[in-house]
C-alpha cells in the first residue's frame, strides 16, 4: 500500500472520526468546509485514498458514500478499526424482500473485522436461525463473498429476496438449512451467495 501524504493523513483521519462520531460518513462538502478547501481539492484528496487503498465509495451515487478501509491515524496504537455499512434487514425465516437501502455504519473493530475484508451488516429477522445462536434483532457482521462450502452460515439473494442459512451444496441442487426444526430447509437449483456470516453483535 502507498504511502498517504500528510494532508490525505489529515481528510483520511477526519473522515474516520466524523464516521466513528455520527455512525455516517461526511459529505464532500463537509470535508471542504473542515478543511477550508475546494471541493475539487477534496475529490482530488478522495480519489487518491481511493487508489492507495484506505477508503472506497458506494458505486450508488450518495452523498453519503465514503467507507474506511484501512485506519491511517498518526498516533494510533489502538486495533484496527473499520465503518461497516448497514443494509436492510436479513430474514432469518422465510426469505424477506429487501432493498439494500444503506441505514447508515456502525464503527467496528477486531476480532470483529480484520484488515484487507470487506464486510456490511444486517439487522435479524425471524427465528428460523435460534439453534445457531442468531435471535431476532441481532447485528449480523457478514464478510463479503460470493461462494461458500458446506456448512457456512451465509446470506443469500433467492429471486430478490434475501436470507440468512447454512449453506449445503447437494448433488442436484443447494440447500439453505434452518437451525429451527419448526422451519423447513429451502432447496433451489440457483442461488447468489453475497457474504458469508462473520460475526454477531448482540446489545441487552
Amino acid at each position: 500500500m502507498k504511502e498517504a501524504t500528510d494532508r490525505q493523513r489529515a481528510v483520511l483521519n477526519f473522515i474516520s472520526d466524523f464516521s466513528t462520531e455520527n455512525a455516517y460518513p461526511p459529505t464532500v462538502r463537509e470535508i471542504g468546509d473542515h478543511f477550508g478547501i475546494s471541493l475539487r481539492a477534496v475529490q482530488g484528496h478522495i480519489t487518491a485514498l481511493q487508489k492507495k487503498g484506505y477508503i472506497s465509495t458506494s458505486e450508488k451515487k450518495r452523498s453519503r458514500s465514503l467507507r474506511i478501509l484501512v485506519a491511517d491515524k498518526l498516533n494510533d496504537t489502538g486495533p484496527y478499526m473499520a465503518s461497516v455499512p448497514l443494509l436492510g434487514t436479513v430474514a432469518a425465516g422465510k426469505p424477506l424482500l429487501c432493498e439494500e437501502n444503506l441505514d447508515g455504519y456502525i464503527s467496528l473493530t477486531e476480532p470483529f473485522v480484520r484488515p484487507d475484508k470487506n464486510y456490511f451488516a444486517l439487522r435479524v429477522r425471524g427465528t428460523s436461525m435460534i439453534g445457531a445462536g442468531i435471535l431476532e434483532g441481532d447485528l449480523a457482521i457478514v464478510e463479503q463473498a460470493s461462494t461458500a462450502i458446506d456448512g457456512q452460515i451465509v446470506v443469500a439473494v433467492l429471486d430478490d429476496a434475501i436470507t440468512i442459512k447454512r449453506y449445503y451444496r447437494e448433488s442436484e441442487r443447494i440447500r439453505l438449512q434452518p437451525e429451527n426444526p419448526a422451519f423447513q430447509a429451502i432447496y433451489c437449483q440457483d442461488v447468489r451467495i453475497v457474504g458469508i456470516l462473520s460475526n454477531i453483535v448482540r446489545t441487552y
